[in-house]
């Protein structure tokens, strides 16, 4: 497979496939060309990771098409479902945006993909636009573990992702679908999601995430307060409650007493008018 998995030169091994015509001609191979293809002969991939394509952007997409042509090639191999059609490997949105924008044909990179190298690509390829939500970044992740076999130290190498990255983005998949749905649509973070991942109430929490704008932190506080539990009340010694007591009783006024031991404390009187202020001043003053 002609990708480059080193991490740094990552994104120049997939430009070769995407489309840098004069990389492509000096190292293809008999496995690869570009074409032109006709739209209606192209199909989605079924190992197409993203899932979601927002309207508004196809729609900017296709009229910045229509103004200066579609500038680089999707990525296809030949479909082994339809003789003579091509299933689209990385490029899908444009060539959603090339029907809106009523092109008849577009330009392709052709080349003969096994199923693990397609959906390798079309994961590099996402990921470095970041184009997918970060569900579809681990379903994807997860197909390859599942279906060919890739180990998360591989899975690391292919992608240029860190490994504890993958193993983190992969622990979201075990979320209720509801919250998946959340982070999918941009509701939640995936930082919001691991926070309540170990919680006992993972939906309620999600819901409060959203009405109350909390941010990430504010959403591992809250997710901390309540494994601890309420914080408990220390008691104060019957001699604090007894001297509380005889000064509320000399003043008239509310008093409360704070005792820090060696570090001392503080004495709090309440007042409620600016009488009772005027009062606790000349009491002070005598």
């Amino acid at each position: 497979m002609a990708l480059n998995t080193n991490k740094k030169g990552l994104g120049r091994g997939l430009s070769s496939l995407m489309g840098d015509t004069e990389s492509v001609q000096s190292t293809a191979s008999t496995s690869t060309s570009e074409t032109t293809i006709s739209i209606a002969k192209l199909r989605p991939s079924p190992l197409q990771p993203r899932r979601i394509f927002d309207k508004n952007s196809i729609n900017e997409l296709a009229e910045s098409i229509k103004s200066k042509g579609l500038v680089q090639p999707i990525l296809v191999r030949p479909s082994h479902a339809n003789q003579g059609d091509y299933e689209i490997i990385a490029g899908e949105r444009r060539w959603r945006a090339a029907q809106v924008a009523q092109l008849h044909e577009i330009p392709a990179v052709v080349r003969n993909l096994n199923d693990t190298e397609s959906l390798e690509i079309a994961i590099i390829e996402n990921v470095q636009r970041s184009d997918l939500s970060p569900i579809e970044e681990a379903a994807g992740y997860k197909k390859l573990m599942e279906s060919y076999n890739h180990t998360q130290e591989k899975l690391s190498e292919v992608v240029g992702k860190s490994r504890s990255h993958i193993a983190n983005i992969i622990r979201l998949l075990s979320l209720p679908q509801s919250i998946q749905d959340m982070i999918s649509q941009g509701s939640i973070t995936s930082g919001h999601a691991r926070a309540i991942m170990n919680s006992a109430f993972p939906e309620q929490l999600a819901e409060k995430i959203i009405n109350e704008n909390l941010s990430v932190r504010a959403t591992e506080a809250l997710v901390k307060e309540k494994k601890e539990g309420p914080k408990k009340i220390k008691l104060k010694d019957p001699d604090t409650i007894d001297l509380e007591k005889r000064l509320t009783d000399t003043l008239g006024l509310d008093v409360s007493i704070t005792h820090k031991g060696k570090q001392g404390g503080s004495i709090k009187v309440t007042y409620k008018s600016l009488d009772q202020l005027e009062f606790v001043t000349k009491k002070l003053r005598n």
